[in-house]
């Protein structure tokens, strides 16, 4: 029988669903009970006009129904009762007899009552300095506590409960978010108004193909860098980090895959791959997923040789290639992606070898001679065979290389392979979930500044994405996801 795996964030199969309905699957699997008990600790012996409960699922509704500003959201539940009822908030209408009052008459000058027009029913909904002091209490438990990005651990658990697979291909993403800030020094103050975001440089380099002559772009931002990992098959996150700007995506990747196995360590056990894009690229990382966690690195690899392109006859079309045994005359060469070539004695022709496989035991990629494996004429076989010292037989030549030989460019799935392409290709999963998170969750249009707000606003929109997904899951709709712009009709399969 053929499994068919589906991707829960699909964009095809999405079974038309109420907003309300949508919210609520977000609500009932949010792990929100310590955050509750907490907030009403918080508010002791205060004024109890809204329930906790109901004010923290409406800050949820706002999230799930996208709205910019909290007076966007006021605006909505004050229209809108099935929300409020949803929420937890009465929805019994009010309306407020009006106080009689004297009036002297300016003719006769005699005093008589008057009676204002009975104002119409409404509902009681919390305003914006009720959600302003009440998102004052939630950031202060994130930074205290840290209970709002303790959610997404809870939720990858749950969603590892329901589905066996999920986190066995996992990749990582970074994005910049702008502060609501322009970044300006004020003069007296000497400062910005978001003291705790900075700039950020991300640098983009290359060489034209036709002149051979570098180039470079460089993308500049004040705010803040959000660090994504996430599930690459089901496009869920898995882990989800806020910083300045300036810091080095190198660190924090490394510094999540320590935090994120050592909080879940069978999620470390079930991954088999992790993708990121050549920005990543380094010897540590790829080591320390290998290393520590038996976890195959597919991250792209940065061409850095530059002695060659300073010699007269380099050709930019050709990929630069270096000796994989300089110690001795041989025919066998690597490029900077780690692709094992062949060179004819005879011919001068060029070819790639046939990978054979890892052997863990060793740690050593196994290559064979592109003749032997595909029965291709080799005229210089014979002097191949003994510039590499050996007998190969009619089998061949066999080349092995030490992955220690260099961390950054051997990896045990070698670059450009078909297994290397098929996971690097679901990378494109992150792409999709930053794309989310601009749109879906407004980050692209924010009014957020301070990294404690940043990073509470983003581990909330997490939390939603995740809960989302565990309710369908929960209630058999593998194929089915979450749409915060419209509902759209499933594709009936049979």
């Amino acid at each position: 029988m053929t499994v068919l795996h589906t991707s829960l964030f699909s964009w095809q199969d999405i079974e038309v669903k109420s907003d309300i309905e949508r919210f609520i699957l977000v609500r009932d699997n949010m792990p929100d009970k310590k955050i509750i008990q907490y907030l009403e600790v918080m508010r002791g012996n205060g004024r109890d006009d809204f329930p906790i409960k109901a004010m923290w699922n409406a800050l949820i509704a706002g999230i799930v129904f996208q709205h910019v500003s909290i007076a966007s959201l006021v605006r909505e539940l004050s229209r809108n009762p099935s929300l409020l009822q949803a929420c937890g908030f009465d929805i019994l209408p009010l309306q407020k007899k009006p106080d009689a009052y004297l009036e002297r008459d300016e003719q006769t000058g005699e005093m008589r009552v008057i009676y204002p027009e009975v104002e119409e029913p409404h509902y009681q909904v919390p305003n914006g300095y009720n959600f302003s002091r009440f998102l004052s209490n939630i950031i202060e438990l994130e930074e205290t506590l840290g209970l709002i990005t303790g959610m997404p651990e809870n939720l990858r658990e749950q969603l590892m409960d329901v589905l066996p697979d999920f986190g066995e291909h996992q990749g990582y993403d970074g994005k910049a978010i702008k502060s609501h800030s322009t970044g300006q020094v004020n003069k007296e103050l000497g400062e910005t108004s978001d003291p705790d975001a900075d700039w950020g440089k991300h640098e983009t380099c290359g060489f034209n193909s036709a002149t051979g002559k570098p180039w470079t772009k460089i993308k500049s931002w004040f705010g803040y860098g959000i660090h994504v990992i996430a599930d690459t098959h089901y496009e869920i996150p898995l882990a989800i980090k806020v910083t300045p700007a300036s810091t080095s995506e190198h660190l924090v990747l490394r510094e999540m895959i320590h935090e994120v196995f050592e909080q879940t360590s069978e999620l470390g056990n079930r991954c088999k791959d992790f993708s990121a894009d050549r920005g990543l690229d380094s010897a540590e990382t790829k080591s320390l997923l290998w290393d520590n966690h038996q976890i195959r690195p597919l991250i792209d690899t940065r061409e850095l040789w530059r002695d060659e392109k300073q010699q007269a006859d380099y050709n930019p079309e050709t990929p630069i290639t270096r000796p994989l045994f300089p110690e001795r005359a041989d025919t066998i060469v690597y490029t900077e992606k780690g692709n094992i070539q062949c060179i004819c004695p005879e011919t001068g022709e060029q070819r790639d070898m046939a990978f054979q496989g890892f052997e863990a035991d060793r740690e050593t990629l196994k290559y064979r001679c592109p003749a032997s494996a595909y029965n291709l004429e080799c005229q210089g076989r014979e002097q191949c065979h003994k510039a590499g010292n050996c007998d190969a037989g009619d089998f061949g030549r066999i080349v092995r290389i030490d992955i220690n030989k260099d961390r950054r460019i051997f990896t045990p799935t070698p670059h450009g392979s078909p297994a290397w392409h098929r996971g690097y290709n679901r990378r494109s999963a992150l792409e999709r979930i930053n794309s989310r998170i601009d749109d879906g969750y407004c980050f692209e249009n924010h009014y957020i500044r301070g990294i404690a707000k940043m990073q509470t606003r983003i581990g909330l929109a997490a939390a939603v994405m995740m809960a989302m997904a565990l309710g369908h899951v929960k209630e058999g709709r593998q194929k089915q996801m979450r749409s915060l712009v419209k509902p759209i009709p499933a594709v009936n399969s049979g």
